[in-house]
This record gives C-alpha cells, sequence and structure tokens, in this order.
C-alpha cells in the first residue's frame, strides 16, 4: 500500500483501486490490545454481552471513507472472555451493534468450530440482509440522515473475524 502511494505521488500516474484496512493484535501477555483502522472496516470488543470499545468510522463524508491515508490506532487493555470482532462495511452497514449482540449470546463455547460457526451465522446474516430491499439498515438510516432517500440493505464484500482473549500458555 505504501509503495503504491508513493508512487502515486512521484509519478503522478493514476492507479486503479484503494484500500481501507483495519489491523487488530492482541498481546496475550499483557491482555492489551493494539489497533490500526483505516476507513470504513472496523472492529468491536465485546464484554459481558456489550460492546466496550468499536472502532471509529473514517469518513471524508457519508459513504466515502478515507483510504491511502492516516490511519487511526488505539491501544487499550482487554480482559479474559472479552471478544474481538473484526469486519468489512459489509458487516456494520447491514446489521446494527444490537444485532452482531444477540448473534454472539448464542456462542456458549469458546472452541473453533463454535467461534467459526458463529462468526459464519454473522456473516450470512449480514449477506441476507444486505439484499433485503425494505429493510432499514444501518447504512440506509445514515444515508437518510445525510438528506438521502434509501431504503434496503447494502451489497458489500462481508469478512468476519472472532476472537476471544484467552490465558496466555507457552
Amino acid at each position: 500500500m505504501t509503495s503504491g502511494y508513493y508512487e502515486l505521488l512521484q509519478n503522478k500516474v493514476p492507479l486503479l483501486g484503494s484500500s481501507t484496512a483495519c489491523i487488530v493484535v492482541l498481546d496475550r501477555r499483557s491482555h492489551r490490545i493494539h489497533t490500526c483502522n483505516l476507513g470504513d472496516s472496523g472492529f468491536l470488543v465485546v464484554r459481558g454481552g456489550e460492546v466496550v470499545h468499536r472502532s471509529d468510522e473514517q469518513q471524508h463524508y457519508f459513504n466515502t471513507p478515507f483510504q491511502l491515508s492516516i490511519a487511526d490506532s488505539s491501544s487499550f487493555d482487554v480482559q479474559l472472555g472479552d471478544i474481538i470482532l473484526t469486519a468489512t462495511d459489509g458487516l456494520f452497514d447491514n446489521m446494527p451493534d444490537y444485532m452482531i449482540l444477540q448473534e454472539l449470546k448464542k456462542l456458549k463455547n469458546t472452541n473453533y468450530d463454535s467461534i467459526q460457526q458463529t462468526a459464519r451465522s454473522i456473516a450470512e446474516q449480514a449477506h441476507e440482509l444486505a439484499y433485503d430491499p425494505n429493510y432499514m439498515s444501518p447504512f440506509a438510516q445514515f444515508a437518510c440522515d445525510n438528506g438521502l432517500n434509501v431504503r434496503g440493505g447494502k451489497p458489500d464484500d462481508i469478512t468476519v473475524l472472532l476472537s476471544i482473549v484467552a490465558e496466555y500458555t507457552d
């Protein structure tokens, strides 16, 4: 990403494509999370069924995320059992936090299969909602808040990663 940006600046050659990015690193020894977010992908940290931390969406204006820009970074403590959900905007544009939390509450077991099944369930639900023309999605609500008459989901890429903070063992 950096080399493409410098090539654009130096050669002023139009490049096709752009990118948003969300990087989340968990230091399991210190129970500390380090994040870097650029654009409209993002993450949630859920503790006891509540969102305790959420990345900020970075946009120039409605539906125009920052790309090849300065990322928002942060570090903060997490606790054992915290759920870290990292996802593309296709999830957040189609599912409000309360729906995501409903799905996460179904996660009773912290083994790989259970986590994978929950992530898949969240992604599939977002995908269904993305193609529902009558659903008032978070994207449609934000569009209405910006003076646009929009209804329905927003078809987009949907990627969901789930992690659970667990005890570190060597």
